[in-house]
């Protein structure tokens, strides 16, 4: 298994622990009259859920299992790949900082720090994708 799969697999289960826990916490605020509104921990959620866990677990699966592109590069660009991982981590990491902020404080510079993760996040959608696209072939 490719040191970038193993990368994107174990951030994919770290995701995945931390949606699940943040899951129990946002289920719980009632019964431990937790004071924070739940629209300001939803879309972390929901984030780390989707983009941490399923995307990720879909990345390192698609470089490590996708036919070969080339005997040179079987994988397609490896720096494209790890582009596309730390691409998306960031993006991720500034999501999970900039929504609970905008929702609890609102201000100019949350705005743009989630308009920065989310740029990072296409950035990275678009070079995996990029990477990929020759790996798409029939047999």
């Amino acid at each position: 298994m490719p040191a970038l799969t193993r990368w994107f697999l174990r951030s994919a289960l770290i995701s995945f622990i931390l949606a699940l826990l943040l899951g129990l916490v946002i289920a719980a605020r009632a019964p431990l009259n937790l004071e924070f509104p739940a629209s300001a921990f939803s879309p972390v959620f929901f984030h780390l859920f989707m983009v941490g866990w399923v995307a990720q677990l879909i990345f390192g699966v698609v470089f490590w299992m996708f036919p070969k592109y080339s005997r040179e590069q079987p994988r397609g660009s490896e720096a494209l790949g790890w582009a596309t991982f730390w691409l998306l981590n960031l993006g991720l990491a500034l999501r999970l900082v900039g929504e609970p902020a905008q929702v609890l404080a609102p201000s100019r510079l949350w705005g743009w720090l989630l308009a920065a993760s989310a740029l990072l996040q296409w950035l990275a959608g678009m070079i995996f994708v990029i990477n990929t696209w020759g790996r798409v072939k029939e047999r």
